[in-house]
């Protein structure tokens, strides 16, 4: 598991540098620094998305998957299984895109993908649709395994932590991580298995174009799809802060009545508040918009609270070894929670007529995927590494996550500010936008947002360095 999981890692940790080099050239060009012909930036753009929420929900499911392994037997050949299908789906997406010019967006919305004849080859649908089809197999064999190592050692009626609302004396006592990979797992197949059906509907349209499907079913099925895999691959990387925190903290953190029942709320609600992107889809049944945002609200609050409270409770006068995995847990959780309460802010259907399509939405996911889910990942890595040493200060490490910290703040105020200035999204160029105040804002607001780029990777790339010093030794540890 120790190997799997490095290999793991190292494919995260170098793919993400490089979706993030995509990224950082699709704001020169909305800068107009450089000149990209369109269909390269809306492949670039598709890569982007699809490439950065796939690898690292990969990386917070291999994290996971480690940490199980102390408590339930995992599959060993399964896991390398899971990693070379993932693979394989994404040097589909990188040739789909990169050499077939595939730019349908992350959303991949039909009927999108299929009026394209002048812009992106045949033959990368065919092959981004197989692609996601492979990555979506290998992901819910690797979830519904990992429901079946923990049902085997548990039993299954255990792992919500119902046991702890009921009035028996006896409880099978269960580590905070299995109760959050539950939830996740549950709900993660549940949203990998309407993206499969969607894809499979793709499939078949390709090789009978007649075909026609009912555009806002599609739509559905892939809002789900996407909002439930962004979602858990956050709620998998706190798995490790419930797990590690103790570790530096002093203080052990079990289950309790309210960390099991906020758990199974966030299991309910998330799995309606997907309704908020949809509410410019008039068409849709009024009684589900009003779904949307109330269940929106509601799955804001119980993990985060109790989350957020167990992590204050962990550090109050603990003593707490403020090394570089304590330290990058903890900016995960303020990143959790701002880009949390900015996505809480556009699912209010009234600002959501403003707001909509404008920046203000990669701002929120940008927020909570860089300054929550991966400081988390790089505070895992970064304790992973060290194993069962003491963890000292590294300040190469701690020095560079405050670059990075300083370098995204930067780089995130632009998207925000271009948010309240309804700056569209998707946007190749601002000029394409016909409106001077749109184009002037929009273009200043990128050129802004690039040194902040450059500085956030100068920081990664410090921290970087410092995990390489530890890479080797922790291939040839047992």
């Amino acid at each position: 598991m120790r190997k799997v999981t490095i290999v793991w890692m190292a494919t995260v940790l170098i793919l993400f540098l490089v979706f993030a080099a995509l990224g950082l050239l699709m704001k020169m060009n909305q800068a107009e620094f450089v000149n990209l012909p369109p269909e390269y930036f809306y492949a670039f753009l598709t890569l982007h998305g699809l490439g950065m929420i796939g690898i690292i929900f990969c990386g917070t499911f291999a994290g996971v998957g480690y940490l199980l392994s102390r408590y339930v037997k995992l599959n060993l050949s399964l896991m390398w299984f899971v990693y070379f299908f993932t693979a394989a789906g994404l040097i589909g997406l990188l040739l789909a895109t990169l050499v077939g010019k595939f730019g349908a967006g992350w959303y991949v919305l039909y009927p999108l993908p299929f009026y394209s004849q002048h812009t992106w080859a045949n033959w990368s649908v065919l092959l981004a649709i197989v692609s996601i089809i492979v990555l979506g197999v290998a992901w819910l064999i690797g979830l519904l395994h990992l429901i079946y190592a923990m049902s085997c050692q548990y039993g299954f009626k255990n792992l919500l932590g119902w046991q702890y609302l009921s009035k028996e004396e006896k409880i099978v006592e269960i580590p905070p991580s299995v109760l959050i990979v539950t939830v996740s797992s549950i709900t993660g197949s549940l949203g990998i298995e309407a993206g499969a059906v969607m894809m499979m509907m793709y499939l078949f349209k390709f090789f009978v174009p007649s075909l026609s499907f009912n555009v806002l079913i599609l739509k559905n099925l892939d809002f789900f799809f996407g909002h439930i895999l962004a979602n858990i691959t956050l709620y998998l990387a706190l798995a490790w802060v419930y797990e590690l925190f103790p570790k530096y903290s002093g203080r052990p953190l079990k289950i309790n009545k309210i960390i099991a029942f906020a758990w199974n709320c966030t299991l309910a609600f998330i799995l309606f508040a997907y309704f908020h992107h949809l509410y410019m889809d008039f068409v849709q049944p009024v009684g589900l918009q009003f779904v949307g945002q109330i269940a929106s609200y509601m799955s804001a609050v119980p993990a985060t609270a109790v989350t957020l409270f167990s992590a204050v409770g962990q550090i109050y006068r603990s003593g707490i070894r403020w090394s570089f995995t304590p330290f990058s847990f903890y900016l995960g959780l303020i990143g959790w929670t701002m880009g949390g309460f900015a996505a809480v802010v556009d699912s209010t259907i009234r600002v959501n007529l403003i707001f909509h399509n404008t920046l203000w939405v990669p701002a929120h996911f940008h927020t909570y995927l860089l300054f929550g889910v991966f400081p988390l990942f790089l505070g895992f890595v970064y304790d992973f590494l060290n194993g069962q040493n003491d963890v000292p200060r590294d300040w190469i490490s701690i020095i560079g996550l405050w670059i990075m910290v300083i370098g995204g703040l930067g780089f995130l105020l632009a998207f925000y500010l271009g948010g309240i200035d309804s700056v569209p999204r998707r946007f190749a160029v601002y000029s394409y936008s016909g409106i001077n105040q749109v184009y002037q804002h929009g273009t200043h607001l990128a050129a802004f947002a690039i040194p902040f780029i450059l500085i956030l990777l100068f920081g990664i790339g410090m921290i970087y360095f410092s995990f390489l010093r530890k890479l080797k030794q922790a291939w040839v540890e047992p």
